[in-house]
């Protein structure tokens, strides 16, 4: 399967430079791939899945619709220790359902 999840967390409201230095250092292994994103940080990594929108769009990514948002207040316990709240449950089901389903539909580009 060729369908990835990014898990990214916001850093100065976009993705991180070595995140996004990753990401093109690999360049065309990515074309035509499916991607899901789960994000976490303040304000929830919304910022900086915006950023990432448009960086794999670049990259002939297909990003699915349905991303899971974790807060910093909500979703770790003194900052630190992960404790998601059991709505992610649901969200991340259909995140990876429209992933298999895209990284289906996708196959055929990929050489």
């Amino acid at each position: 399967m060729d369908g990835f999840i990014f898990v990214t967390p916001e850093y100065n409201h976009g993705v991180s430079g070595a995140f996004k230095n990753a990401i093109d250092f690999l360049n065309v292994e990515w074309n035509n791939k499916a991607v899901g994103f789960v994000s976490y940080g303040s304000a929830m990594g919304v910022r900086a899945v915006e950023n990432l929108r448009v960086i794999v769009a670049e990259l002939q990514m297909a990003d699915v619709q349905k991303g899971v948002q974790l807060s910093l207040f909500t979703d770790f316990v003194d900052f630190s220790e992960f404790k998601p709240h059991p709505m992610h449950e649901d969200i991340l089901g259909s995140m990876l359902d429209q992933l298999v389903a895209w990284t289906t539909v996708l196959k055929p580009l990929r050489k």
